[in-house]
């Protein structure tokens, strides 16, 4: 078991501090393991998570949409998804009725390699919780925000 003190080698002035030092720790931690699977696929976890929600999708929509259902905010989305595009994993079309209006889908070769990207690994850093003990993660983080 993990020791965050240990580990970056610190005291915190409360049990609140070091919870919030820890999150960001362990966000940073998972982002590191996922960013290792993803390297030989040469996409971000941001560019990753957009193919999954044009995946889940199964159609067009817009990029404001994408923009929304993104578990990372990024005010590069439209940057993220124009090197998507550049590599074909996306397609990008504007609206007949509203040239303002772009929509984006993904395309077979984006969903060819999200078939070979196994994110299992990341999954199973979630393990060592039991069912329960997930849950009340869960409740914690979400009362949090």
């Amino acid at each position: 078991m993990g020791d965050l003190s240990k580990e970056i080698n610190s005291t915190f002035p409360s049990e609140q501090v070091k919870a919030l030092i820890n999150i960001k720790y362990t966000s940073n931690w998972i982002e590191n393991k996922s960013n290792g699977i993803l390297k030989p696929f040469q996409i971000s976890v941001q560019q990753y998570n957009i193919l999954r929600i044009l995946r889940g999708a199964k159609e067009a929509i817009k990029i404001q949409v994408v923009r929304e259902r993104m578990i990372e905010k990024s005010p590069n989305a439209t940057r993220l998804m124009d090197k998507l595009c550049a590599k074909k994993l996306i397609e990008r079309f504007r609206c007949e009725e509203d040239r303002r209006v772009v929509y984006v889908k993904i395309s077979s070769l984006g969903l060819k390699m999200l078939d070979e990207i196994n994110m299992d690994e990341v999954g199973e850093l979630m393990d060592p919780l039991s069912v329960e003990e997930a849950k009340e993660l869960n409740r914690l983080l979400d009362k949090i925000r």
